[in-house]
């Protein structure tokens, strides 16, 4: 697949600076879900996980490391290209996650044998709550459906968006641009 090349300018939702790609760079995209990608962000090396933002298309974080790197400000305009890539990176595992699977012995080896991209999926549902109750029972659920040999969430719909502290009801919420 050729490179995706395309200009975006941060935006703010919360606390958090974020490039939203435009529809027509997501659309070339393989998935309308969760999709790992490399390339540069202007000129500086780049490889992201972009999460959907349930309306088609994607976005991801920006860090200040990466914006340093790329010689920006979160008010400058951004030239980025990309492409898809299958190596997918370990996701980091959130401590109550990391907490609950260290004292079940026979689900964090079941854990180690997923796929890190299934890892995501268990990640991304169980992150995608702002209840702490509901969190908690789907770090249960996620348990219980590993010591049975289930390999990913049931019912998670991919093409939504797990962040809560960006959205709700699984859509991107609007951003404030900078």
């Amino acid at each position: 697949m050729s490179s995706i090349e395309f200009k975006a300018k941060p935006v703010t939702i919360g606390a958090w600076t974020l490039i939203r790609l435009p529809p027509n760079a997501s659309a070339q995209l393989p998935s309308r879900g969760m999709t790992v990608v490399e390339g540069s962000l202007n000129g500086a090396p780049l490889r992201a996980a972009l999460e959907p933002d349930g309306r088609g298309s994607h976005w991801f974080r920006l860090d200040p490391a990466l914006l340093a790197a790329a010689r920006a400000g979160a008010d400058d305009t951004l030239t980025l290209a990309i492409q898809p890539t299958k190596e997918c990176p370990e996701p980091e595992v959130p401590a109550d996650l990391q907490a609950a699977l260290a004292d079940h012995p026979q689900e964090y080896a079941r854990w180690l044998d997923l796929t890190p991209l299934a890892r995501w999926d268990w990640i991304r549902w169980i992150r995608a709550t702002k209840q702490a109750d509901t969190r908690q029972r789907r770090i249960e659920a996620a348990l219980s459906k590993l010591s049975q040999g289930e390999r990913r969430p049931c019912c998670f719909n991919r093409n939504l968006c797990s962040e809560p502290d960006v959205s709700k009801n699984g859509v991107l919420l609007e951003p404030n641009e900078r």
